[in-house]
């Protein structure tokens, strides 16, 4: 569905990405995603609003989107599909010139893409980085998987 072309680029001109509901415990898929992606040179801005006023991975966790203080060039969700749409509209009003929407694995919701999609978003559905990554780049070590 998703051209190789296409998610290189995502990744080539992304720089920061906001992380919706990402975990502070390391056995979870969105602690562990976040991890590798700045692993890989992205700054990752947590969001949790369990967890806002926090530190994970050197950074504060803010409690939505509307409280990221900086510019991202795309927000990876890990949430459940029928909290896409408010996810989607949050970071909208708040960057007017987002690069990408990225949802999960199991996360999909074709009218918040369609939404995002009308503005120029990217919107990339029921994928993972930590997958595709190293699919397309390759992998420095075993590690890095």
């Amino acid at each position: 569905m998703y051209s190789d072309d296409l998610l290189r680029d995502v990744f080539t001109r992304t720089a920061t990405i906001a992380v919706v509901g990402v975990s502070a415990k390391p056995e979870r898929p969105s602690h562990y995603v976040t991890e590798f992606l700045q692993r890989k040179g992205y700054r990752v801005i947590p969001v949790n609003r369990g967890l806002a006023g926090q530190e994970l991975f050197g950074e504060r966790v803010y409690g939505s989107l509307s409280e990221v203080p900086d510019d991202v060039d795309m927000v990876d969700i890990f949430r459940r599909s029928e909290a896409v749409p408010a996810v989607v509209e949050e970071a909208l009003a708040r960057w007017p010139k987002l690069g990408t929407i990225w949802m999960q694995i199991g996360v999909e919701h074709a009218g918040a893409a369609a939404a995002a999609e009308a503005r120029g978003v990217t919107v990339i559905q029921n994928r993972c980085p930590k997958i595709e990554y190293p699919r397309l780049f390759g992998a420095a070590s075993v590690a890095d998987l």
